[in-house]
Order: C-alpha cells, then structure tokens, then sequence
C-alpha cells in the first residue's frame, strides 16, 4: 500500500509529468509556494518511497522512423501471466505491456516496426511463446497528459489549468 500525498506531493508529481526536463527544483518551488530545497527533498523522498520509478522521454516514433505502431490485446494462462508478460517484454519491437487484473484478455502491448514485416515478426514471436492475440488495432496517434489527481496547489479548481492564475492558497 502506498502513502498518501499532500498537495506539495501532488503540485511537483504534476509539475513533473508535464515537463520534466525542463523544470528546475526553482522553478516549481516558485509554482508551488515551497523552498527548492524542500522540492528537492520531496523528490528524493518520492524516488525512494517507488512513486517516481524514473524519468523517460516521450518518443515520436514516426519521426524515428518506426512508422508503424500497434496495440495487441493477448490471452494468457492468468497463473501464468507475469512469466508470459517478461517473454513479450523481450521480443524486439515491443514498447509497452500492461498486465490486466481480470478478464481474459490480460496483456496489452504496444509494439512499433518500420513496416509489416516488422509487425507480422513480432505477432509470430508472440505466437511462438503461446500466447493468443484476440486482436490488434493500428495507432493514429498517442496522447499522455499529467494524471488529474496530481494538481497544481493554490489553482481556483484544484485542476492544473496550465496558465499562471495563482488563485487561492
């Protein structure tokens, strides 16, 4: 079980999940009413505790050259399914697998390639371990946004609203 967050927690998760790279401990110290030294604190505490498990670009993988990119959903043995799931996360070409809590589609995997080839690959190699992909839907395009729990302090809704309205604190 996890802990709970107060709102300087939740005010630097946002903060961080909408640019990372580029925000300083200052930067949201000033945003959140906090010192930087305290930001940099909750931080190391937030790593620590496995809230944040790391820090990762977001790709455009079109513009890598990996122009196709597609979802299978996969049937697996549920007492099997974290041994399944590792097998998938080896196969080339594989970026993202979910393991699903019920039901009997219980892996998502997302997978990029440069062309069919490549994805007729990776459904032969996800075949080829024994599992059963109940089907695949091609990606137009892929929309991460900060998840709406983790807000901005002192913003009129307690939503971040992405301007720089102060509101009440």
């Amino acid at each position: 079980m996890g802990r709970d967050l107060d709102d300087v927690d939740r005010s630097i998760l946002y903060l961080l999940q909408t640019d990372a790279r580029n925000t300083t401990a200052q930067e949201i110290a000033d945003q959140v009413g906090v010192s930087a030294s305290t930001v940099r604190n909750r931080i190391d505490t937030l790593e620590t505790d496995g809230i944040i498990q790391g820090y990762h670009p977001e790709i455009d993988y079109e513009a890598a050259n990996l122009p196709l990119q597609v979802s299978f959903v996969v049937t697996v043995p549920p007492t099997e399914l974290t041994d399944y799931s590792e097998q998938v996360r080896g196969i080339q070409g594989v970026i993202d697998v979910r393991e699903m809590l019920t039901g009997r589609r219980n892996i998502h995997v997302d997978v990029v390639g440069t062309s069919t080839r490549d994805i007729t690959r990776i459904t032969d190699a996800i075949h080829d371990i024994g599992a059963e992909i109940e089907s695949s839907e091609m990606m137009r395009r892929r929309h991460v946004q900060p998840f709406n729990h983790f807000f901005l302090q002192g913003t009129d809704d307690m939503s971040a609203r992405g301007d720089d309205s102060e509101g009440e604190r």
